[in-house]
C-alpha cells in the first residue's frame, strides 16, 4: 500500500522526502571527512591546496569506490521518486544539489570548515583530484535545485 502523500500528482511532498533523505546523507558523508581528518591526523585548520594536499595513494581507491557509490545512491533515489525519464533526472538533480550544499553546511558544523565560500576544496577523485572554491559546487547545486523544481513544474501530469 503506497502511503498518500506518494500517491498526490504534486512533486512537493516527493521533494519534501527526497530533500530529507539528501540531507541525513549529508551528515554521513560529513561524517566520514571527520573521521578521515582525526585518522590522518589533520588539523582541521590546515588550509588543503592541490600544492599542500593530495589525497593518499594508499586510500585513493577506495575512496574513489566511496565517490562512486555516492553517485549511485543519489541516481538511485531519483530513479525510485520519478514516475518518467525526466521526473526521475529531475529528483536525482536535485538530490544532488541539497546533498552537496548540506555536505558543506555539515562539514561547517562539525569541523568550523570551510570558513568561507571561497575556502578551496578537493572536490571530487573521480578520475582524479579535482580542486576549487567551495562556491563552485555549492552554487552548481543551487542551480540542479532550481532546475528539478523546474523539470518537475513542465512535466507533472494533468
Amino acid at each position: 500500500m503506497t502511503p498518500q502523500v506518494l500517491t498526490t500528482r504534486s512533486p512537493w511532498p516527493r521533494l519534501a522526502i527526497v530533500a530529507a533523505w539528501a540531507i541525513a546523507f549529508a551528515v554521513v558523508e560529513a561524517m566520514i571527512v571527520y573521521y578521515l581528518r582525526k585518522l590522518f591526523a589533520l588539523e582541521y585548520a590546515t588550509v588543503f591546496t592541490e600544492r599542500t594536499f593530495h589525497f593518499p595513494q594508499k586510500y585513493l581507491l577506495e575512496e574513489q569506490g566511496r565517490e562512486a557509490a555516492t553517485m549511485v545512491m543519489l541516481l538511485t533515489v531519483g530513479l525510485l521518486a520519478g514516475r518518467t525519464l525526466w521526473q526521475a533526472f529531475a529528483y536525482w538533480i536535485f538530490a544532488f544539489g541539497v546533498w552537496d550544499i548540506f555536505y558543506y553546511v555539515w562539514l561547517r558544523v562539525l569541523l568550523g570548515w570551510p570558513s568561507s565560500l571561497g575556502t578551496r576544496d578537493l572536490l571530487f577523485l573521480i578520475p582524479n583530484e579535482w580542486w576549487g572554491p567551495v562556491w563552485l559546487p555549492t552554487s552548481i547545486s543551487v542551480g540542479f535545485i532550481v532546475a528539478a523544481v523546474l523539470i518537475l513544474r513542465f512535466t507533472r501530469r494533468p
